[in-house]
């Protein structure tokens, strides 16, 4: 729950202006999907691993406005 919650704090501080809302749903077994307006964009058990949190900004970044420059997070 602290790496979701680290996660979700990265994701608010990098869109805050462009997200209604970050939620966190506790669950068991180490369950980690990240959905974008009901989309599912990231799936831990898809991937069998926790995601960067450059991975996840590159992944909302192109579906909410592909041509914004994310800094650090683009190399």
């Amino acid at each position: 729950m602290m790496r979701a919650a680290w996660l979700a704090q990265e994701v608010l501080t990098t869109f805050a202006e462009d997200l209604g809302e970050v939620a966190l749903q506790p669950g068991e077994g180490g369950v980690l999907e990240i959905r974008l307006d009901d989309v599912l964009i990231y799936s831990r058990k898809d991937t069998g691993r926790f995601p960067e949190a450059k991975e996840i900004k590159q992944l909302i970044r192109d579906r909410i406005d592909p041509d914004r420059d994310l800094g650090h997070s683009d190399r």
